[in-house]
């Protein structure tokens, strides 16, 4: 049997990796990339143990393209198979990179654990090749510009089409229909969900759609002009009505003004609102930038109706502005004192006038510490005043921004607090300095009555606290004795104070 010729089996093995995108043209398709791949693993006897294809993926990153992260991150880096190359059609398909390091880290990576990246088109490469590797990086550099390129040709023909005062893509917004136009812009068809024109001379407008999300639409203006309601309210009332908001769910404030804010329902076509192109961070752009048609397509909305619904909304806006603004929290803040003469969370909750306690805390870090704002006068004189007195103790004292460094030895933050009610005592909430300039924070119990005298004075060193808040009550006898001091005490013992004047 020894005249049968025996196949010499192929010592080098492959994977191959085509991918295809939605602008692609059809001579890139992932058919005839394998074709035109295979025929190149035939000729240099290369056998293709497993093929990873991406359809319809962008190749400006890694996200989404499955076929290409299952074969780094299992073949590749994982060594589910042996094989020597990895085969590509063009430098392309393997990725249109905006930073083009991306597409050389990908093929080192697979350098790094012995598998070459094969470009068919352009073929292998000898070894330490300066001009095959020249070769590599123009064709990265062609591969992203093609991709900016065609992001500014995208961008203009759409630009060219919204100028016009037709749909230059996306969904509908809720209450209207994408209407099909042919070359001669008479309607077509109305287009369902995934549908797209077919031609390329055939545009897409907008149409009032569903009579009973038109219905809606109209009922929101009028609750929220005519009978004033808020977005809420009128959120409460859809839902309540069991009436599907436009993603099938429940509504809410949010998609309430998303419809009162929308100029397409008075038939003003607008675009270029925001901008992403080429998987970069969305942006809102100015509004000079923004491309406007009034009277593109029938309105759902009368202008007047929809200019007063901006119009409240902009007042509701201002009003939202200085109710959430510091000066006018802290002064609600203050007229509460002054009613009640104290500062509690539950009387901030009572009042359907002031903002919730937790955003006090927000704003001013803590809800103890907008109470203390009430008291910014107070508290700037006492602590020059203290400050005043260390320099007098001690004479190598150096003002650094907000804090004292004496005798360039220790740095100290001071701090003085009015008490608070809780309950039946008083109390005072200290929060020590926790900034890596600032060694200990000198903590400054105020009293009450309209006096403000100073109490004492009260140590905290940054690092045994680590930030933490310290409230003392003056029925804490144990904290009292641990922290306070004198001020020439905890002076004397901090620095010493023998040989001052």
């Amino acid at each position: 049997m020894d005249w049968i010729k025996k196949e010499t089996e192929s010592t080098r093995r492959a994977v191959a990796y085509y991918r295809h995108s939605a602008q692609d043209r059809q001579e890139n398709s992932v058919e005839i990339q394998q074709d035109q791949v295979r025929q190149f693993a035939l000729e240099h006897d290369i056998e293709i143990i497993h093929e990873f294809a991406d359809k319809g993926k962008s190749g400006l990153s890694t996200e989404g393209r499955d076929g290409f992260n299952v074969m780094i991150n299992d073949y590749v880096q994982g060594g589910k198979e042996l094989f020597d190359f990895v085969l590509v059609l063009d430098v392309s398909r393997w990725g249109r990179y905006q930073d083009t390091d991306l597409s050389a880290y990908f093929t080192g990576l697979c350098a790094k654990h012995g598998k070459e990246v094969v470009f068919t088109t352009i073929g292998f490469g000898e070894k330490n090749d300066l001009l095959h590797g020249l070769h590599l990086s123009i064709e990265r550099y062609r591969a992203a510009s093609y991709s900016r390129e065609l992001s500014t040709k995208v961008f203009k023909g759409c630009a060219k089409v919204a100028s016009q005062g037709f749909r230059a893509g996306g969904t509908p917004p809720y209450g209207f229909h994408r209407i099909l136009l042919d070359e001669q812009r008479n309607p077509v068809q109305i287009l369902e969900k995934g549908q797209r024109k077919s031609i390329q001379n055939q545009r897409v407008t907008l149409a009032p759609g569903d009579p009973e999300e038109v219905a809606v639409v109209c009922l929101i203006f009028k609750e929220f002009v005519q009978a004033e309601r808020t977005s809420g309210q009128i959120a409460s009332h859809l839902n309540g009505q069991k009436i599907p908001s436009p993603g099938g769910k429940r509504w809410s404030a949010s998609a309430i003004r998303a419809i009162l804010e929308n100029e397409l329902y008075v038939g003003t076509m607008i675009y270029n609102k925001t901008s992403q192109r080429l998987k970069s961070a969305s942006h809102k752009n100015p509004e000079d930038e923004w491309i406007r048609v009034e009277k593109a397509f029938p309105a759902i909305v009368d202008r007047e109706l929809f200019d007063k619904a901006r119009s409240r909304m902009a007042d509701a806006e201002e009003a939202r502005k200085i109710k959430y603004s510091a000066e006018d929290m802290l002064l609600r803040l203050g007229a509460q004192f002054e009613q009640y003469g104290t500062i509690r969370p539950s009387l901030v909750v009572a009042d359907p006038e002031m903002v919730s306690p937790t955003t006090y805390a927000h704003r001013f870090n803590t809800f103890s510490g907008a109470y203390q704002r009430l008291f910014d006068e107070v508290i700037t004189t006492r602590r020059a005043e203290v400050a005043e007195s260390i320099r007098q103790l001690i004479d190598d004292t150096e003002e650094c921004g907000d804090f004292l460094v004496l005798r360039n030895y220790v740095s100290i933050s001071i701090q003085p607090v009015v008490s608070h009610t809780n309950g039946y005592e008083e109390v005072w909430t200290f929060m020590p300095d926790v900034r890596p300039e600032v060694d200990i924070t000198i903590g400054v119990p105020l009293s009450t009555c309209g006096e403000y005298s100073v109490l004492g004075y009260l140590f905290f060193p940054r690092i045994m606290l680590g930030g933490r808040r310290v409230s003392i009550a003056a029925a804490t006898a144990d904290k009292l004795d641990l922290h306070a001091y004198t001020l020439s005490q905890a002076l004397d013992n901090l620095i010493g104070l023998e040989g001052q004047k």
